[in-house]
């Protein structure tokens, strides 16, 4: 069973088994063999998709379910380890290639059930040759250190065998040996490797031997493996094509040693299932130096039977321009995957999907059952709706809420939005605080995210240049909003007409944070009414749309009075169905309740829904010369919207009754929409209820985000 983990069934499924189990040919979990699909050339398998949709939680799912029983090894190219030499090693001798190659086969060689430990003589002698072109005669403790590290990678019984305490000894005395220069000592290092190959007769040994000899098919290395080896180190030194040249050559060697580790009847006979590489961030250097090579490799026909499982973030990557793509429910009982010519194709992209309402409930419940005032936290019915709505069943922000859930219901948090500023503790040995701050550091690292919040309430590109301009400093400009707009389409985020940040959950946290930007909520209001006069003196978008956008900044200003005048005028003369759509558009807008001048809350309480109810009636006078019953549906029937449609509150059951009565009512005033009015009339209550984003009834898109 996997654990931790909802909607990735076809995944880590053991009966019938999923897309694990057919490639590695063991279940997860457990020692049990199970028929291994594509038995002569395997996919490399990357998992693609934006920020908080899980991918990095798989990985790691995938290494607990088969540590133990099979090699497995997990490297994350954003680690720091990858980033840059240690500071006493010099570039040129290092790569975050070689860096990764090292983790992986460090990962790869520990004992597993019933089989001792892998050694990777290849790799090894490999890696010598190249640390080697980093050494010079007054590095001996460092050469020490480095040397006994890439060792171990030979060794497949004790952590150090008086085989590497003697042939670290017998490199030293070669350097001193060799102290009347200062340059590099590649050769002798390799002699000594060589010379400490060819001793003895133990299996060790002549293991050893063999993977010198490995080298002797190097270009250009005449059959000498000892030229091999100086070839491979002053290519990796000379960077560029020719270092990639030579890391090629050292993945080449990790995947012969493994080929090795399972060469033979008895070597079969003790290890079951295939060995397991997974990539985090594949994307980064030392990702596709490792992802590059077994591509090209496998479409040269060079075979391994290793299962590489890797992420991507985002949905595409110039590597894997002609990869075959699924998603992860199209793989659940056979992938269907055939390669082509090219070396990309080798590669099979999978797609996570969002989790389902289902996923979502069920992970609302698991937080539940934490501790509370009688043992269970109570959750109002609506939140898992509401939480799945929001999120848009990203794993990380559907984890994340349930989590501040299970913390802050018992301290009485009423709302999503109170849930997301709410503080949450994640860690127990850190601080608590506000759940959205937490999610945004996830899903904006690397700077920009002041930049990005801002950018946040804007439509378009041309909106967005406003706000910079208006907004944010001067040598931001159009080229930063031109960057981050690029950079949100490589990290995969959606895109959505009519908004800049086209994925409702990052744009919600986004305005979230530049609500609770400041006491006095100034930069808030700045942004609004930038964007209002952008849309007032602006002619482009066209004029119905320029009003749309210009009254759900009002609106987001707490301002409803033009929004209703608007909506008021237009029902009678307006297409139904392009009346509907603006209603819902401008009803989209973030509430910002009402304020005194100076950002200052009067009472801290939502009053939507009392506006929705009609409780406020009375104290209204409607212009004059108006339909003033009409004034007042429109008014009630924009607030309902408004508060229902809110990402960040739950649903009121009474509003939605209202919202109903109201869209029914106006449905008797337009004989020539009232089938649309009618239809809306049942579907957005339930919608709301349900968690839904409210369709205009005949819109083709069945999935819109109703204008969020």
């Amino acid at each position: 069973m996997h654990r931790g983990l909802h909607g990735r069934g076809a995944l880590f499924d053991t009966d019938p088994p999923g897309l694990a189990s057919r490639l590695v040919g063991l279940r997860p979990y457990q020692l049990r063999a199970t028929g291994q699909e594509h038995a002569r050339e395997l996919p490399f398998v990357v998992f693609a998709g934006g920020r908080g949709l899980g991918k990095s939680a798989v990985l790691h799912e995938v290494r607990t379910a088969y540590r133990g029983h099979t090699p497995v090894a997990l490297v994350d190219g954003e680690e720091r380890q990858f980033a840059a030499p240690p500071a006493e090693r010099p570039a040129e001798a290092w790569s975050p290639v070689g860096q990764a190659l090292t983790t992986v086969a460090e990962q790869l060689a520990e004992p597993v059930t019933g089989a001792g430990r892998i050694g990777f003589p290849r790799l090894a002698s490999g890696l010598l040759a190249v640390a080697a072109g980093g050494w010079s005669n007054r590095d001996v403790p460092r050469i020490r250190q480095e040397a006994e590290r890439i060792l171990l990678l030979n060794e497949t019984d004790s952590w150090l065998s008086g085989f590497a305490g003697r042939w670290v000894s017998k490199v030293i005395s070669k350097l001193v040996a060799s102290m009347s220069g200062t340059g590099p000592v590649v050769e002798p290092i390799i002699e000594a490797t060589l010379e400490a190959f060819a001793e003895g007769i133990a299996p060790a040994h002549r293991r050893l031997r063999k993977a010198a000899t490995w080298y002797r098919d190097y270009p250009n290395a005449g059959g000498s493996p000892k030229l091999a080896l100086i070839l491979l180190s002053r290519h990796f030194r000379a960077g560029g094509d020719s270092r990639r040249h030579a890391e090629r050559y050292l993945v080449r060697a990790l995947l012969a040693d493994l080929d090795d580790a399972y060469a033979g009847v008895v070597q079969r006979s003790h290890r079951r299932g295939r060995p397991v590489v997974l990539i985090d961030n594949v994307q980064e250097p030392a990702g596709l130096g490792l992802l590059e090579p077994v591509l090209r490799d496998r479409a040269d026909g060079i075979a391994d039977q290793v299962v590489f499982f890797a992420a991507l973030r985002g949905y595409t990557h110039p590597a894997l321009r002609n990869a075959g793509r699924r998603t992860l429910p199209e793989t659940a009982r056979e992938t269907g995957w055939t390669p082509g010519t090219s070396p990309s194709s080798r590669a099979l992209l999978v797609s996570l999907p969002p989790l389902t309402p289902d996923d979502t409930l069920h992970i609302v419940d698991t937080a539940a059952a934490g501790p509370g005032p009688a043992g269970l936290v109570v959750v109002p019915p609506q939140l898992p709706h509401a939480t799945h709505r929001l999120t848009g069943g990203s794993p990380l922000g559907i984890t994340l809420l349930a989590e501040s859930a299970q913390q802050n219901l018992p301290r009485g948090a009423a709302s999503l939005g109170e849930l997301l500023t709410a503080d949450v503790c994640v860690h127990e040995d850190h601080d608590g605080r506000p759940a959205y701050q937490e999610l945004l550091d996830r899903l904006v690292p690397g700077g920009r995210l002041d930049e990005l919040t801002v950018l946040a309430a804007a439509h378009d590109r041309d909106s967005a240049c406003a706000l910079a301009e208006a907004q944010l400093p001067d040598d931001f400009g159009a080229s930063g909003v031109l960057d981050l707009e690029e950079r949100l389409a490589e990290e995969g985020w959606a895109t959505a007409a009519g908004q800049f940040v086209g994925d409702p959950f990052l744009r919600a946290l986004l305005l979230l944070r530049l609500h609770h930007g400041d006491r006095d909520h100034e930069r808030w209001r700045a942004v609004h009414r930038t964007l209002i006069d952008h849309y007032q003196d602006s002619g482009d978008p066209a004029p119905q749309d320029g009003a749309r956008y210009r009254l759900h900044h009002e609106l987001a200003l707490g301002k409803p009075d033009f929004a209703v005048a608007h909506l008021r005028d237009a029902f009678p003369r307006t297409d139904t169905r392009d009346w509907l759509t603006s209603l819902v558009f401008i009803a989209s807008a973030p509430y910002y309740h009402a304020h005194d001048p100076d950002g200052r809350d009067f009472d801290g309480h939502d009053h939507r829904a009392s506006v929705a109810l009609g409780h406020t009636d009375a104290a209204l006078q409607p212009p004059d010369s108006v339909d003033a019953v009409l004034h007042l549906r429109v008014r009630r029937l924009l607030h309902a919207v408004w508060q229902l449609t809110d990402p960040l509150v739950l649903p009121d059951p009474k509003v939605t009754e209202r919202l109903r009565f109201e869209l029914e009512q106006l449905s008797n005033l337009r004989p020539a929409g009232n089938a649309l009015l009618w239809r809306a009339s049942r579907d957005w209550p339930s919608d709301a209820l349900a968690g839904r984003p409210f369709r205009v009834p005949g819109d083709d898109d069945e999935n819109g985000d109703g204008g969020r």
